[in-house]
Formats: C-alpha cells, sequence, structure tokens
C-alpha cells in the first residue's frame, strides 16, 4: 500500500510529492493558513475595532467590541472607570483580543487572537499621555475635537501586552479562498 499522508500533518501528496494548497480537500487543517507577520502587521495596522474579552463579574466570558490602537507592540483602548472590562480586568488582568478584517478593504478573510494581560491606567497624568496614541489611530482628522470627548474624570486607559498568539488565519493561502474554488497559483 502507498502511503499518501506522508508529511507530519497527515496530509502530503502521493510519493514524497508537495502537499496540495490548503483547503483542497478539506477545511480541517487550517495550519497552512496562519497569517505571516507581515500580514498581522497589515491587519493590525489597518483595523481600528475589536473584540475584547474578559472575565465578567460572575466569572463568566465576557466580551465587548472596543476601538483600538496597536503601538508600540501593544494593544492601546481607552474606557471609563467602573464598565464591565475594566471591572473584568482589574479583577483578572488576563484578556484575549479579537481582530478581523472585517469592514476594511484587506482581501480575504484573516483573523487574529492574541491573549495577554491588561494593565489599567487611571493616573490623569498618564492617561492624558497616552490617549493622543489613541486620538492619532482613531480620528486622524479630528484628534483634537476627539481629545476633547476623551477628555472625562472617569476616564482609563487599558493597556493589553500580548503574551501568546491564540490563533490566526489568513484564506488567501488556501485553495479557493477558503471557500472551494480553484487552487490559487
Amino acid at each position: 500500500m502507498v502511503a499518501v499522508h506522508d508529511d507530519e500533518t497527515g496530509r502530503g501528496g502521493r510519493d514524497g510529492a508537495a502537499p496540495p494548497p490548503v483547503g483542497t480537500r478539506d477545511i480541517e487543517d487550517l495550519r497552512g493558513a496562519r497569517l505571516t507577520a507581515d500580514a498581522r502587521a497589515e491587519l493590525l495596522g489597518t483595523q481600528t475595532e475589536c473584540t475584547f474579552v474578559f472575565t465578567a463579574d460572575d466569572g463568566a466570558p465576557a466580551a465587548v467590541v472596543l476601538s483600538f490602537a496597536y503601538d508600540d507592540g501593544r494593544f492601546w483602548f481607552t474606557s471609563v472607570d467602573g464598565r464591565a472590562q475594566v471591572r473584568g480586568v482589574d479583577r483578572d488582568p488576563r484578556a484575549c483580543v479579537v481582530v478581523s478584517n472585517a469592514g476594511t478593504d484587506l482581501p480575504g478573510r484573516r483573523m487574529l487572537s492574541v491573549r495577554g494581560e491588561v494593565t489599567v491606567h487611571r493616573d490623569p497624568a498618564a492617561v492624558a499621555e497616552l490617549l493622543p496614541t489613541l486620538a492619532r489611530r482613531l480620528a486622524p482628522t479630528g484628534t483634537d475635537r476627539f481629545l476633547q470627548l476623551l477628555s472625562s474624570p472617569r476616564r482609563v486607559v487599558l493597556e493589553l501586552t500580548p503574551a501568546d498568539v491564540v490563533a490566526s488565519h489568513d484564506s488567501r493561502h488556501m485553495a479557493g479562498d477558503g471557500r472551494g474554488g480553484a487552487a490559487q497559483g
């Protein structure tokens, strides 16, 4: 009997041939469709909205959609002290951020999930110093007005320092963009 799955993923070609493109036979093994470092940087430099996952007051998982800036290897968010996500990371600083290219002009379907620990910046001087990073990214043509809106007494800045990439996906690495079309060449 001839082995048809001779690579470590069980997806290799016959007689040592290169494995077929991801998504040719099925879409169970997506390891070949991960984001490259350049594609991650492009996604994080384009998208400004994510799902922020934290632990709720009752210990259950919870999530909110937040705008973010990715700068200096960290995710930056702003919120108001007392909101569920701030209470959540005060109790347990571990959180997860899920970013996709939905709503952007980036081709394909791209997704990145990163977990890390969150620091809540409450000191008014620190908040004032950090908010311009968010304002420049989220309101590049109205930075001053946005900073005025963010100037409130309970304003905080959340800083997530990534520890792990939980998952990533880039459908452009798949045959037919992962929807069963012809293999990409």
